[in-house]
């Protein structure tokens, strides 16, 4: 009987997703640090959403803050300021710049895709990553993004931060800068 209630608590305890088994598809508690990590990072994200520029010229007063972060001077394209300025907020001491291709070196580039990581769009006529976000949530072959300098039009050369929806076919790559560093982890 004993036998019999200990494994009916495993079971238990396995299906509510507090932990998982070996070879399980339960959600493992690092994953689910991962994804209460992300959404942290998205609070910060969406309580920026309704921001504009002020003349429409990577100016005012919130954009000043997210590229003095990366100490470039107001007027430069700015969406990867904001992903690193969002990174900051949470904690993180990375990323940060402003030139959205350093945010997808080899090291934290990732096919896992989940909330907070990166996404970057590739131009091929200016043959490079030239505008990037952060992942809200994937909805079939669908992102829903947060990202800075874009507009309704999901433009590059935008006005503000938006919410947007993005097919996958548009990103190039994806990059995991939540890891920490230690262990497995790196940062």
């Amino acid at each position: 009987m004993a036998t019999v209630k200990l494994f009916l608590g495993i079971v238990c305890f396995a299906l509510a997703g507090s932990y998982s088994l070996p070879g399980s598809n339960s959600v493992n508690l690092k994953q689910e640090a991962a994804f209460a990590e992300g959404k942290k990072l998205l609070r910060i994200a969406g309580k920026e959403l309704g921001i504009r520029e002020l003349t429409g010229n990577n100016d005012g007063p919130r954009v000043a803050a997210y590229l003095r972060y990366v100490n470039v001077p107001e007027g430069s394209a700015w969406c990867a300021a904001f992903v690193s300025w969002v990174f900051s907020q949470g904690g993180y001491p990375a990323p940060r710049t402003a030139w959205s291709p350093a945010l997808f070196p080899l090291s934290k580039r990732t096919k896992e895709i989940r909330p907070a990581v990166v996404f970057g769009i590739y131009f091929t006529h200016l043959k490079r990553i030239a505008h990037c976000g952060l992942v809200e949530w994937r909805t079939g072959d669908w992102l829903i993004t947060i990202e800075g300098n874009t507009n309704r039009a999901g433009s590059r050369e935008g006005d503000g931060v938006y919410r947007k929806r993005r097919h996958l076919k548009a990103v190039k790559y994806f990059a995991d800068w939540m890891k920490r560093k230690g262990g497995d982890d790196e940062n």
